[in-house]
């Protein structure tokens, strides 16, 4: 029923869009799309190479060289790759999430980006989670959300992310960084981040993981 279907996940930082989308993707039968890993990708290549991100001419240079894909491991978890170098854990650092939401900003990344992510749900059959992909990327998907919560909430979330994976995180820097990424991708003239007009939003504050998938797919599925 939904194989064809593309369904759009967005919203700021620590709102639970990657876990949400992961798992709804699984249950529906569905390949996951995250798109901001993409930018993630680039920003840690371009801190690697010392690309000024200010110029064109070097950001179009380093997109040429650079090949993003994604593939699963033995336990179906989802790596991004880079010129075929797993990166996954190297781009979930707060350097690189800063430099991302940088190069979001930039509109020959976001072009590229979006290219490629049209072809890859050109055939339908996905479940896209990022900040502009029921607004932009695909904007004549089914069933667009978009999903919030308070950045207190927000702030407590990625210390937790960050403590698990061994970093350290101080939550009101934490906040503070995110407060400051929220007023970026609002703000920014390529693509700012909104809900889609037709978007359903789900706050997800009081909300665990299991209870946003359900609500998702509750609305999906018509019940």
């Amino acid at each position: 029923m939904f194989e064809k279907a593309i369904i759009t996940i967005d919203g700021p930082s620590g709102v639970g869009k990657s876990t949400a989308a992961k798992s709804v993707a699984e249950k529906l039968g569905l390949s996951y799309l995250d798109t901001g890993a993409m930018y993630r990708a680039i920003a840690l290549q371009a801190k690697r190479e010392g690309v000024n991100i200010d110029l064109a001419n070097e950001l179009e240079s380093l997109l040429d060289r650079t090949e993003i894909t994604f593939r699963r491991d033995q336990n179906h978890v989802l790596l991004v790759l880079v010129n075929n170098e797993d990166i996954t854990d190297k781009i979930r650092s707060p350097e690189i999430s800063r430099l991302s939401s940088d190069i979001a900003t930039k509109g020959i990344v976001r072009t590229r980006l979006i290219e490629i992510q049209r072809n890859i749900g050109q055939q339908g059959g996905i479940v896209a989670e990022g900040r502009d992909m029921g607004t932009y990327v695909f904007p004549d998907a089914k069933y667009k959300f978009y999903l919030d919560a308070d950045l207190e909430m927000r702030a407590q979330r990625r210390c937790n992310q960050l403590h698990e994976s061994g970093s350290d995180a101080n939550m009101d820097d934490i906040g503070k960084q995110i407060a400051a990424r929220d007023k970026q991708d609002m703000e920014r003239s390529e693509s700012p981040l909104h809900p889609a007009r037709n978007a359903v939003i789900i706050n997800t504050t009081h909300l665990n993981a299991d209870e946003v998938v359900l609500k998702i797919i509750k609305e999906v599925q018509g019940l």
